[in-house]
């Protein structure tokens, strides 16, 4: 059996159901995968470099059949996850007009869903880290170059931070039953626009900014000022490029 596919017993070449007993077989498998996964801390994110936290990816299933269903449910999860909170695997499935079993293969979990949601919606933020400039001037560039991306898709980012909290408390009491969904590389985005800093800094210094810069960049100063604060997205943006200056500017003085 594909140990990538839980359901693999359950499906044929089209993927369609064989029948309800293979169905519960193909599930009870697929539950005792995912707790091995978590046991061993596996993760179904394509790995960067050894050690590294993961970027979100989406496989590439080509044009034909399957690249069109996971479009299609994934497109249905895109819209259900904007409306507010996480849908199950099933909903996504009724909404796209595909069977349970159908879309159980293409996600086979909650981690899953949210993870190709993620990368459907910040897959451009990865590719928009500049390579230029000083590092003030790369920071900017990068808040130009990320942060509409965030404000359009803030419903699915808010997702994502709901889905690791519930994760993590479940996994700490032992009660997780899927695999447990870690969250992206904003360290490695921060770190490549940081280069220019990396021989001017003390290594304790240029570690601390990097920490300082991952609590400003993302989507929990925009839930910190705009539900908290009550802050439009004009100001959030306008805060978050303060704080960056005024980080920087303090890591700079320490090298002095």
């Amino acid at each position: 059996m594909d140990h990538q596919h839980g359901l693999a017993l359950a499906l044929d070449l089209d993927g369609h159901a064989l029948d309800e007993h293979c169905h519960l077989l193909a599930a009870a498998a697929r539950h005792r995968r995912v707790r091995h996964e978590s046991q061993k801390g596996g993760s179904y994110y394509r790995r960067v470099k050894k050690g590294a936290r993961p970027f979100y990816a989406l496989p590439d299933l080509g044009p034909g059949h399957r690249g069109r269903v996971f479009r299609r449910l994934l497109g249905e999860a895109v819209r259900l996850v904007r409306r507010g909170r996480i849908p199950s695997v099933a909903e996504v499935a009724q909404s796209a007009g595909v069977s349970r079993a159908t879309a159980y293969r293409y996600f086979p979990s909650r981690s899953k869903l949210v993870s190709a949601v993620i990368a459907e919606a910040l897959g451009p933020v990865r590719r928009a880290v500049p390579q230029h400039g000083d590092a003030k001037q790369r920071l900017h560039e990068l808040l130009d170059r990320t942060y509409s991306r965030f404000a359009e898709y803030e419903p699915h980012m808010r997702a994502a931070l709901q889905l690791a909290l519930e994760h993590q408390s479940l996994e700490a009491a032992g009660l997780l039953e899927e695999e447990p969904f870690r969250r992206g590389q904003r360290t490695e985005i921060l770190a490549t626009t940081l280069h220019p800093l990396r021989r001017r800094l003390k290594p304790r210094t240029y570690r601390r900014l990097l920490k300082a810069l991952a609590v400003v960049y993302g989507i929990e100063p925009m839930i910190i000022l705009k539900d908290i604060c009550g802050s439009t997205d004009r100001e959030t943006e306008a805060v978050v490029r303060w704080m960056m200056d005024a980080l920087v500017d303090a890591a700079l003085r320490e090298a002095k």
